[in-house]
């Protein structure tokens, strides 16, 4: 039996949540955005009150309103923070992969009506609970966390009272949302990409540190990739390990004549130099590829797309923050960024093999 368009229960309205607490309808609007301008007392007895009446947000309003948004400037009404507790925060964005989170982020807050602000820890006196203090101060609810060389003391921190998300998988604490790039693909995309271009006998080079760092996702990667080729095609990976640059050259250098590799895929930015010592031409005798070819001084590879990261970043920090969403979520999402492949001289296309001769008889 069909029901009558009339008989649908009536759309809770903004309006009339508004005429239920005594606030205008502008003011419910922000408070359900848990917007820092209306306090966190109003937030919650606004909110409190849709649930109780049912109040469900509109979608087509919810489009219109987000298109809006997405034609006009921004007046900049509250900040978002990017927590740096690198010991020489400097160091940080010196990175090109990371800069380019920051970027990516800070024009998508703009955007949005946000200030992207750095917060440096790292090296500093200013301790996790003062950092709270000031965040409190301004009324800052939304961190965004890039990556970390090593895990920082966040002591009694009170993650329960931020939207959180972070860049990449360094940080294993707080086990936070994530967004990263999307290296298991990116891999498999690396050694098709390589084989195409001629090459095949493919490794990957390594450090265990890198490795853990990463999730051993690029391992996965690679040694998905391999299972695509003929066995006597696969070379093992070769994890070089916090060697000094003499002895990692020769270790390389053995390793590529034990295994007759002809091209590398790696996420280090000493192999170039490593090469060079051991007096490997390259490109000539061996092809090389990088994992991203923003920070490894290697031309072909994968751009693995930063600024797009911290875009995605902020989005998935702002749908948190209108959420109302806090704390360290019990289920954790992970949002992957693919990556792009580049051409460079360091991967050149291989020479084909001219066809065996037919013996005389």
């Amino acid at each position: 039996m069909s029901t009558s368009p009339d008989s649908s229960p009536k759309r809770v309205s903004l309006r009339d949540i508004a005429k239920e607490v005594g606030v205008t309808h502008v003011t419910v609007s922000l408070a359900l955005r848990n917007h820092p301008r209306i306090s966190a007392e109003m937030r919650m007895k606004v909110q409190e009150t849709a649930e109780r009446l049912g109040y469900r947000p509109d979608p087509m309003l919810a489009a219109l309103a987000n298109y809006r948004r997405g034609k006009s400037d921004h007046p900049i009404t509250s900040a978002i923070a990017w927590i740096n507790a690198w010991p020489e925060p400097d160091k940080l964005r010196s990175f090109r992969e990371f800069d380019l989170y920051w970027k990516g982020a800070h024009a998508a807050a703009e955007k949005f009506g946000y200030r992207l602000e750095e917060f440096r820890i790292g090296g500093t006196n200013l301790s996790p609970q003062r950092l709270h203090e000031i965040l409190s101060t301004r009324d800052i609810r939304g961190l965004l966390l890039p990556p970390h060389r090593h895990e920082p003391n966040w002591e009694d921190f009170p993650w329960s009272e931020y939207s959180v998300v972070r860049f990449g998988r360094s940080l294993r604490f707080p086990r936070a949302h994530l967004v990263t790039s999307d290296q298991v693909g990116n891999t498999l995309r690396a050694f098709a990409t390589m084989s195409e271009r001629g090459y095949e006998r493919i490794g990957f080079v390594t450090t265990g540190g890198d490795l853990r760092r990463n999730g051993h996702l690029f391992e996965a990667g690679f040694l998905a990739a391999q299972r695509e080729v003929d066995e006597s095609r696969r070379v093992p990976i070769l994890h070089l390990g916090e060697f000094a640059a003499g002895p990692a050259s020769a270790r390389l250098a053995a390793w590529i004549k034990d295994h007759g590799v002809d091209a590398i895929y790696t996420d280090l930015p000493g192999v170039s130099s490593y090469l060079k010592k051991a007096g490997i031409s390259c490109p000539g005798e061996i092809g090389l590829a990088a994992t991203t070819v923003l920070d490894t001084g290697i031309d072909s590879g994968i751009n693995q797309n930063p600024e797009e990261t911290g875009r995605v970043g902020f989005l998935t920090l702002n749908a948190l923050i209108n959420d109302g969403t806090r704390g360290i979520p019990s289920l954790m999402r992970q949002i992957l960024v693919e990556g792009t492949w580049i051409d460079g001289i360091s991967l050149p296309l291989k020479p084909a093999k001219p066809p065996a001769r037919k013996k005389a008889r």
